[in-house]
């Protein structure tokens, strides 16, 4: 799928509202077109991430993800995965809370759980989860190797 076109489609009736102005409205408009170009870019890549996040919401299994080869996206839906049931379906979710979070953070986790193909709750319940089996391991005695490259 190229983006291309449609960031030059925008520029382009920029350029014509331009001409509707004298010639520093041109230069203006010609400065601002060329200014836009990776925003607008940036900003497609959201709505096809959007998207496929509401895509594969809707479907019965796998998901949507959006890939992008260079700096052309593309759709690809991708099986589900046999998975064992995440400790939140054994439990039978029988607990209930509520969680306030920064809106920065919030975006995070929807796009995390996007990744992962599963609500932003079960992504939430699976990190917690996660982090207390982390916990419970003693970290005394235990040493990193490898190396490190700066």
């Amino acid at each position: 799928m190229q983006l291309e076109p449609d960031v030059e489609a925008v520029r382009t009736e920029l350029t014509s509202l331009a001409s509707l102005g004298d010639e520093h409205v041109a230069i203006a408009a010609e400065r601002l077109s060329q200014a836009l170009g990776s925003t607008l870019g940036l900003r497609l890549l959201a709505v096809l991430s959007e998207a496929a996040l509401e895509v594969s919401s809707q479907l019965p299994s796998g998901r949507v993800e959006v890939h992008l080869v260079g700096q052309e996206p593309s759709l690809v839906y991708v099986e589900a995965e046999d998975t064992a049931q995440s400790p939140a379906a054994e439990d039978g979710l029988t607990a209930r809370i509520t969680l306030r979070l920064p809106d920065s953070l919030k975006a995070s986790l929807e796009a995390a759980a996007g990744r992962e193909g599963v609500s932003v709750n079960t992504w939430i319940v699976k990190a917690l989860a996660r982090g207390l089996s982390n916990a419970a391991v003693s970290r005394i005695g235990s040493r990193l190797t490898g190396f490190g490259q700066s």
